[in-house]
């Protein structure tokens, strides 16, 4: 799913902080809030809003500003169930381990797979949502209809910047691979604009698309033999924690674990339905 640092040197930076960041373990039993990092522009798992719901946490920073999404959702389920305040801030993707490292935030819950690399500096817990890979297409254009990614041989194909899904692009024989750019905004425009093809996605994001530009846009899901060839890490959404938190580690698999998977994707039906419509 979402996503992969793509700079050698944002590693070491990373590493860097680890080294001069928090190194405390994380006690729920004398802390009162727990912080946790997202974008806030990536739905429907998490987007900024000035309205306020029942689903909605202010953006820690910003006035009157909420976050709402699934991840929304699921931060304050773990929080509820640690007995702590939930707070949000809203950091920039590239921003988020830097920030989990250096002690601003105390999770990362942003739709984030738990990949290798970054398994290198934080700790994930088990997975809180799963996924598939798509491509997001114009309706009227040339590959609709496609069903594999044979049929995208050729195609201007583009994603988001430091994405897991950048990096599938080059699976698609003799694919034009557009440069990345910064949000899944600016993806759709390049589609309208027509300057591309089509962008990969993971599959609610798509369909969040989709569902605010039903005439305009529509997304191709792919058969098993068919589509990309991913990881186990790579279908997978997990929360991300410093390594030296295992406590509550643990503690968060609890909550997960007691939270079933038609809860879960109920909780994801709901975050389509109410976010932003184009």
């Amino acid at each position: 799913m979402k996503r992969i640092f793509l700079s050698v040197l944002l590693f070491v930076f990373v590493l860097g902080l680890a080294s001069c960041g928090k190194t405390s373990e994380f006690d729920v039993e004398t802390q009162t809030e727990i912080v946790v990092g997202l974008e806030a522009a990536y739905a429907p798992f998490n987007w900024a809003t000035p309205t306020q719901n029942d689903f909605t946490v202010k953006l820690d920073g910003q006035s009157n500003m909420y976050v709402d999404g699934f991840d929304v959702v699921m931060a304050g389920e773990i929080a509820d169930a640690l007995g702590l305040e939930l707070v949000v801030k809203a950091i920039e993707w590239d921003g988020l381990i830097p920030a989990l490292l250096s002690g601003e935030i105390d999770l990362i819950i942003a739709g984030m797979s738990p990949t290798a690399e970054r398994a290198q500096t934080v700790n994930f817990t088990d997975e809180y949502y799963r996924s598939e890979q798509v491509i997001v297409v114009n309706t009227d254009g040339n590959y609709s209809n496609a069903t594999s990614l044979s049929d995208f041989d050729g195609a201007r194909i583009v994603a988001q910047l430091g994405t897991l899904q950048d990096d599938l692009i080059d699976q698609i024989n003799n694919v034009t691979h557009l440069d990345a750019l910064n949000d899944y905004p600016t993806l759709t425009t390049s589609l309208t604009n027509q300057a591309a093809d089509g962008f990969v996605a993971e599959l609610p994001v798509a369909q969040g698309v989709v569902q605010s530009n039903p005439d305009q846009f529509t997304y191709i899901s792919f058969t098993e033999g068919n589509g990309f060839t991913v990881s186990d890490a790579d279908v997978a959404v997990a929360v991300a924690l410093r390594q030296e938190d295992v406590t509550l580690l643990a503690l968060i698999n609890d909550i997960l674990a007691g939270i079933s998977t038609e809860t879960r994707n109920g909780y994801m039906e709901a975050a389509l339905t109410r976010q932003p419509q184009a």
